[in-house]
């Protein structure tokens, strides 16, 4: 089933690429038509790449992978930030720091550095200094928030960097390839492709678009949230019996599906356990046993 219908991609405007004298050779096989002067993106491979995109990102979320939003651009700032909000995610909407991820060392300190002062506050430490300094320390979590608010909870690196305007986001890509970041971005007809792992054809400038396509990424790290939590109460109705007759590692190798049996195929054992005697049958063998010993004294 296809995650977003044709439908909608028409009515955002997803299919409108630039002008014909403003395009990228490598984006051809992506461009259906022109009309008036313009590219018509091919929707049919917008949705094909998008279910691609989708079931990546679902597919990382599961593993307990994040991914990070990256719209600088003031059509999509509020859409980026609203759905990496939705879905829990780290993002930047402001201008995109040189060594964001290469030189993440340097800007965690700085996060860290956001943190103190915003524990300080509410600790109450500004009212002991005076309205200048205090003002000023104001001042310095707002622009700390403005530049890092967006990832200031994330602890580690990203698996994957989803990006719009791949252009603009140019040194966002070029640290996430060089950090070998797989990265999805929508790509319009004037940008090189070149650098994107899953490419997303379409409209990077309409706010409709935007926020359609921005939409779904979020949707699918939510699905991959919820199946991540289906797994962990899978995991957790392991009965007490298995846990008392399987060791450690014996049920590390089931949840992983690592255990394999002979010829690659489970394999059905049937253990025969003897029947107890009903009583009927105890009954019988005594007088049996009876007779035996009345025949063994006559014979004596």
């Amino acid at each position: 089933m296809a995650v977003v219908s044709m439908r909608a991609l028409l009515e955002t405007g997803v299919h409108f690429g630039h002008r014909t004298r403003r395009w990228h050779p490598r984006m051809k096989q992506y461009i259906f038509t022109e009309r008036n002067g313009i590219h018509i993106i091919d929707l049919q491979q917008t949705i094909t790449r998008l279910g691609e995109a989708y079931n990546a990102v679902r597919d990382c979320v599961v593993d307990g992978g994040s991914i990070l939003f990256v719209g600088t651009k003031r059509q999509a700032q509020a859409s980026m930030a609203e759905q990496a909000e939705r879905c829990g995610m780290p993002y930047v909407n402001e201008r995109w720091l040189g060594g964001t991820l290469t030189n993440w060392r340097t800007i965690r300190q700085r996060i860290d550095r956001l943190h103190e002062l915003e524990a300080q506050r509410e600790l109450g430490a500004f009212e002991q200094l005076t309205k200048r300094e205090a003002l000023e320390m104001e001042r310095q979590i707002a622009s700390l928030n403005i530049r890092f608010g967006g990832i200031k909870e994330m602890i580690v690196l990203p698996d994957l960097v989803f990006a719009v305007d791949i252009r603009r986001e140019k040194i966002a890509i070029d640290e996430a390839n060089k950090l070998k970041i797989p990265v999805i971005a929508v790509v319009d007809t004037m940008c090189d492709p070149t650098p994107v792992d899953y490419i997303i054809p379409g409209n990077d400038d309409a706010i409709r678009a935007i926020r359609l396509l921005a939409t779904k990424i979020a949707d699918a790290v939510l699905e991959g949230k919820q199946q991540r939590k289906d797994l962990a109460v899978e995991e957790e109705q392991i009965s007490e019996d298995d846990r008392l007759y399987l060791g450690e590692a014996t049920l590390a190798k089931i949840r992983s599906g690592a255990l394999e049996f002979d010829g690659g195929e489970a394999q059905e054992y049937v253990v025969e356990y003897e029947e107890e005697d009903s009583d009927e049958d105890k009954d019988e063998g005594d007088e049996e046993h009876a007779d035996e010993d009345d025949s063994d004294d006559d014979d004596l």
